[in-house]
């Protein structure tokens, strides 16, 4: 087990890429706290998953967007499990529409989770990372704030954010025992794909040199890597998992 004795936490992590993070790295033997906004539900199934694993497991409920909340979730996890070795920032959301259509609120509402929501999660942990002299910090941003897409100048813009974020971050703490790195999935088979028309599915499976969209666990297993020590030398790394989509 590659990650045996350590401690994470996963935000968005009760569906699609964030819950098969949570697995993955409960499976390699870190303890995982599950944060969730609103599906109590689910997030608690994650948990129950890890801890019949015999791994330790928590729930971790706040709005990352919320500054406020998300310093009290982090109080919690290192009440509960004493420090924090990992932090994956994986939430989340989209809210497609053409630039001439989009209003502030559908911007706001984009980069709040997806941009704010990463500073206001790694700053809660990161004195205590540099307390330990370790730490491993996982971006999960997307094909499309590297390639842009149609109808998504909000999504994009708040990934491309996250990506310039992940190596100025990693220039700063590389000398301190912390690595910052990014994982840019192209189309994964998760909820937000299976929404998608089947004709457009189509139209981009035509696109993707593989044929294929990805799987979660194809995402999970990467941050696996940069987070054991295997991925010690990476840092300030932006990794592609799209079938060759954008190369």
């Amino acid at each position: 087990m590659q990650l045996k004795g350590r401690t994470a936490l996963v935000t968005g992590a009760s569906r699609g890429i964030g819950r098969a993070i949570a697995l993955s790295l409960a499976q390699e033997g870190a303890d995982v706290a599950v944060n969730y906004v609103s599906s109590e539900g689910a997030a608690k199934e994650v948990v129950e998953r890890i801890l019949a694993m015999g791994r330790k497991a928590m729930l971790a409920q706040a709005d990352v967007a919320d500054y406020p909340d998300t310093y009290r979730m982090a109080q919690e996890v290192l009440k509960q499990f004493g420090h924090l070795d990992i932090l994956i920032n994986n939430a989340g959301i989209n809210s497609d529409k053409t630039f001439v259509k989009m209003d502030h609120a559908s911007w706001r509402k984009v980069l709040a989770i997806n941009l704010d929501g990463v500073f206001n999660c790694t700053k809660v942990f990161i004195d205590q990372m540099l307390q330990q002299g370790w730490g491993r910090v996982v971006n999960i941003t997307s094909v499309i704030g590297q390639i842009g897409n149609f109808g998504q100048a909000n999504y994009a813009a708040s990934k491309a954010g996250v990506a310039a974020m992940t190596k100025s971050l990693a220039k700063e703490l590389a000398a301190k025992g912390i690595t910052i790195n990014a994982v840019a999935p192209g189309f994964i088979e998760t909820e937000m794909v299976s929404g998608i028309p089947e004709k457009v599915q189509q139209k981009l499976l035509g696109q993707i040199p593989m044929g294929r969209f990805g799987k979660a666990d194809e995402v999970s297993r990467a941050c696996v890597y940069l987070c054991s020590s295997d991925g010690d030398y990476i840092t300030g790394a932006e990794l592609s998992i799209n079938g060759g989509l954008f190369m």
